[in-house]
This record gives C-alpha cells, sequence and structure tokens, in this order.
C-alpha cells in the first residue's frame, strides 16, 4: 500500500518494552520479529529508517520503555545515567547484532536510524545525547539522525553534533539551518509530518481528516511542493494501526489522558489497513510529481465481513480465580510486584471500624474500582482532573478491595522519569493510614479458558465485582471486522487468544479492529473482561465500517 501510494521508505518505532519486556530475555517472534518485518519491507522494494528509541513516544506505554526499569537502583531514564546507559547498551546490542546483515552498507534496506525522540522538548543534557549517539555508533554502525520540534529551543537542546538534525510538523528547515550546528546540517527532512492528532478517552471526537475533501487536497499541495523543493518527508502516521492488548500510553494535562486502542490517527490507511480518501487524494497529488509509470497499482483488499450477534455467557467472577497472594505492610506498585500493565487486586481486612475518604498513594495514578466485601462502591479515577472522591465505612472484619488498573503509562512530557503504577505512598481512610495488604496480580494478558472447579457462573448485577464473559461461533468466511459492544461499559477483549485491547462506552472509539488473521472458520472463542457489569448488556456484533462516537462517563 504504501509504495502503491508512491512512497518508497519505511520508518518505524521499535518498542523496547515489547522486545526485552524482562531484563536481559529477549523477544524475536511474533510481532516483536524484527528481521522478518525488515525482509518483508525490502522483499516489497521499500527501504526503511528505524527509530528504536530507546524513548519513542508513540503514545506508547512509558514512551517503550520497558516497566523494569523502575526496579533499578539509582535509574533515571533519558538522562547521562550509568543504570540507563547500561541498560540502553544491552538493548541497542542486541538490535545491532539482529539487524548487522540489513544495513544499506552491506546491501540491506535500513538507511538510518534515530538517536532518541524530540529531545529538544524533554532536556538539553548534550552529555548525554552525545553519549547515546556513540551507544548508537556502536551498536548499529549505520547514518544516524535526531527529529525535534520545530523551535530555536528544540533544535538547540536536541541537536547533537555530527549527527544530522531534522525537526518535525512543518516543512519549514529554518530552525534546523539556522540553530543545529555545522556539523549537523544535510537534507533536509519533515520526521513527522502529521496527518491529524490522537484520540484520548474520553476526547470530544474522533481526530481526522477523511470526509474533508478541501484539506485533503491542501495536504497533497503541500507534499508536491516539499518534494519540488527537494524535502523529504514521514507521514505520521501512514498507518496508524493499534495499541494491542495494553500498550497504549497517556500523554498528562490536567489530568491522565490515555489513548485509545485504536491509534488510527487520521491515517491513508485506516485501522484495517484499507486505503481512505486521504490515501487516494495523498496518492493523486504524488503521482502528479512522481508519473503514472513509477506509481503500481492499488492493491486488492478483500471485503470486510459482518457478524450479526454474538451472545456471550458470564462464566467466571475475576475474584473467584484469584492467584496466591503477595503479603506487605504497605501495598505496593506495579513494579515491586514484577508486573507491567493489567490490573492489581489490593486487599485489605479491616481490624477495627473506620471511615472517610479513601486515598490510594500518593496521586491517583490509576483507575481505582473500590469494593466493599466483593459489592463495587465508587471508582477513584485519574482521568478526572478532580478525582470524585470515594468514602468508606468499614468495621472490623469487612474486606475492602482496591482492583487498580493501569491506563496506560506517561509517554510524554516532564512526568516521563516517574511512571510507577498502582499504589506508591500510604492508602489512608480519613486520618488514619491502613496496614497490611493482600496483593493479587493480575496481568490479564489471557483470559481463562474455564472456572475452576467447584465454582459456579456469576449473575451479573450493578455491583458486581468484574467478570469474564464468553462466546464460540464459527464463520462462512474469514476476514476483517470491526466488533461492537452496544450497552457495555468498560473491559478487554480477545479473540483466540489474541488480547484486542480495551473498550470504553465514554469514546469516542466504539469498535475494535478483529484482524481476519485471528479468524477461522470453525470455533472462535471471544472473550470479554467486564469491569463493570450491569446484567443488561447486549450481544457483541462484526461491522464492516465503524462509528466513532463519545458518551457520558457513567462513573462521573
Amino acid at each position: 500500500m504504501a509504495k502503491a501510494m508512491g512512497l518508497n521508505t519505511i520508518f518505524s518505532y521499535l518498542y523496547w518494552d515489547q522486545i526485552e519486556p524482562v531484563q536481559g530475555t529477549f523477544v524475536t517472534d511474533g510481532n516483536s520479529n524484527i528481521a522478518a518485518w525488515v525482509r518483508a519491507v525490502d522483499a516489497a522494494g521499500l527501504k526503511i529508517v528505524l527509530r528504536p528509541g530507546p524513548y519513542i513516544c508513540g503514545e506508547h506505554e512509558w514512551g517503550g520503555f520497558p516497566s523494569w526499569l523502575a526496579t533499578i537502583p539509582g535509574m533515571v531514564v533519558r538522562s547521562n545515567n550509568d543504570p540507563f546507559l547500561a541498560a540502553t547498551k544491552s538493548y541497542l546490542s542486541h538490535l545491532g547484532k539482529l539487524l548487522a546483515p540489513y544495513t544499506a552498507m552491506k546491501g540491506g534496506p535500513i538507511l538510518m536510524a534515530q538517536v532518541e525522540n524530540e529531545y529538544g522538548f524533554y532536556g538539553n543534557d548534550h552529555t548525554y545525547t552525545a553519549a547515546l549517539a556513540d551507544l548508537f555508533k556502536d551498536s548499529l554502525g549505520i547514518p544516524l539522525y535526531t527529529n525535534d520540534g520545530g523551535s530555536e529551543s528544540a533544535v538547540e537542546a536536541g541537536a547533537i553534533p555530527g549527527v544530522l538534525a531534522e525537526t518535525d510538523g512543518g516543512f519549514d528547515p529554518q530552525y534546523r539551518d539556522k540553530y543545529a550546528p555545522a556539523s549537523s546540517q544535510g537534507p533536509f527532512l519533515n520526521g513527522e509530518w502529521y496527518m491529524t492528532w490522537i484520540d484520548k478517552w474520553g476526547g470530544d471526537k474522533h481526530q481526522t481528516n477523511s470526509g474533508d475533501a478541501n484539506k485533503i487536497s491542501l495536504l497533497g499541495a503541500q507534499l508536491v511542493t516539499a518534494l519540488k523543493s527537494g524535502y523529504s518527508f514521514s507521514i505520521y502516521m501512514f498507518h496508524g494501526g493499534t495499541n494491542w492488548g495494553y500498550q497504549n500510553g497517556a500523554n498528562y494535562g490536567d489530568s491522565l489522558e490515555p489513548v485509545t486502542t485504536s491509534y488510527d490517527y487520521g491515517a491513508p490507511l485506516d485501522e484495517s489497513g484499507r486505503p481512505t480518501d486521504i490515501y487516494n487524494g495523498l496518492r493523486k497529488s504524488l503521482i502528479s510529481f512522481l508519473g503514472s509509470d513509477n506509481v503500481p497499482a492499488v492493491p486488492k483488499v478483500a471485503p470486510m465481513i459482518s457478524i450479526s450477534s454474538l451472545s456471550v455467557k458470564p462464566y467466571l467472577s475475576m475474584f473467584d480465580a484469584l492467584p496466591p497472594p503477595t503479603t506487605a505492610d504497605s501495598a505496593q506498585s506495579f513494579e515491586a510486584l514484577g508486573q507491567a500493565t493489567g490490573f492489581v487486586l489490593y486487599r485489605y481486612k479491616a481490624t477495627a471500624s473506620v471511615s472517610g475518604a479513601l486515598k490510594v498513594g500518593d496521586a491517583p495514578r490509576d483507575r481505582v474500582i473500590v469494593y466493599i466485601n466483593k459489592e463495587r462502591v465508587g471508582i477513584w479515577d485519574s482521568t478526572k482532573p478532580s478525582p470524585k472522591e470515594v468514602s468508606v465505612t468499614l468495621k472490623a472484619g469487612d474486606m475492602l478491595d482496591m482492583l487498580v488498573e493501569n491506563l496506560g503509562r506517561v509517554n510524554f512530557g516532564n512526568r516521563i522519569p516517574d511512571q510507577r503504577r498502582g499504589v506508591v505512598g500510604d492508602v489512608t481512610i480519613g486520618d488514619t493510614t491502613i496496614k497490611g495488604f493482600l496483593q493479587y496480580k493480575l496481568p490479564s494478558d489471557t483470559a481463562p479458558e474455564k472456572a475452576p472447579a467447584g465454582v459456579g457462573a456469576p449473575t451479573p448485577n450493578s455491583s458486581a465485582t468484574p467478570i469474564w464473559y464468553k462466546a464460540t461461533f464459527d464463520l462462512p468466511t474469514v476476514g476483517d471486522t470491526f466488533l461492537e459492544l452496544p450497552g457495555w461499559t468498560k473491559g478487554v477483549v480477545f479473540v483466540n487468544g489474541v488480547n484486542l485491547g480495551r473498550f470504553w462506552i465514554i469514546g469516542p472509539q466504539q469498535s475494535l479492529y478483529v484482524p481476519g488473521v485471528y479468524l477461522k472458520a470453525k470455533h472462535n472463542v471471544l472473550s470479554v473482561l467486564n469491569l463493570e457489569p450491569k446484567g443488561d448488556e447486549g450481544p457483541l456484533k462484526g461491522v464492516t465500517s465503524r462509528t466513532w462516537s463519545t458518551n457520558p462517563d457513567p462513573d462521573s
């Protein structure tokens, strides 16, 4: 699709947290089979520019950093810090060994790599960036560049002497030409030419240019003007794709702003990889510059499929199948427990009467569903500038449960250094600090196949704990679809063992992309973790075109 639009190079982030989820253990298969991806790009006759980080932003969990970095003593990310540079060296060395056969110097498609990502927006430690560039040279041995915002301060802070400096956003090289060192000058690249902007849960609308013929025409004209000026560009995003599972990051304004599961980003290719009117408009403009003989035909794409109705049945309460807990006087963070994403349940059994406002740690870092004796009594939500107070009253013997969901670590801005999730600091009720917790790790990256022996199916109601639902189904035709969950509030969906990501009724995303490669003709298994059961949820369905809408937060 990229080649058929008139493009010649694929820029891609590499995700450190996906490649090295456990320190010293590198993943080289599945979605982290980078070598196979490189070969596929090469086979298509395209070139590659790598954006391996170590920090990438990309609205990805902690900007791509693996959560275990937070457990290393003395660690300070994005800095001239020995523990950070040592961990980065190990990561880049792995990439260098893996990708050495595919560099342009050896006849491969990999042209160059980006050092860091928009560091000029974050800091100005040139000792750090120089040390990082040296690690890149030692590990990858390919031409390097930096990408920063188009401003005096960003370029001065982010440019590295001897490394090609570039800027993003617009097609104006003035800041790079004026403020980057002479040794960083060269051909101009708009490192991120934005189609539109990201969607966040609770945003007022879906961001896209689709349907706006005037805007699409303007974008195409900008491309042609840039090419005539001798500039290069990287479309952000050409294909936005999906934040599978719990990979989405979050921004931070007045509160946490988690990014939706869809990373469509108003891209020329929609989330399913199908061309849009944006694609067709930009392709027409590129052909006007390149000539029609130099742009191949657009590949055919199989039609989307619809699934009329999927009736899922509750089969297990999350709290009826808890793993063995750890005990602690004070509640511990996800990182201290050795868990990156998903959920942690913190359980406290009252030894005396206590009442008052519940405060979960030093700040609302996540979303906390609160239960007393397994009945939901409130939600403490870090996406709210002023989280709604949850008051609790416990008597001796009562059980307080706090189910904490990592909604996504912050990926941009000055909050990046400390992105521990879960409980950091004391848990208090009124003026009383409570002590003595059972902590249950619930990564929930797979769905339980069935309920344990002797555990019956739960009955959903508006105060119930989270419930697992399941359906099995066959398909007359296998293909891509968008899964809608009308009447469901919040949770996670799995298809044939693949975590498709989060859903949340507040929108603007109201459906999840299901690739046909994850489906089969017979005995598909659909599992849903329903975080806020009500008992009146409707059947699920697969649709061929999605709708975007926003709804009031039922928990506000």
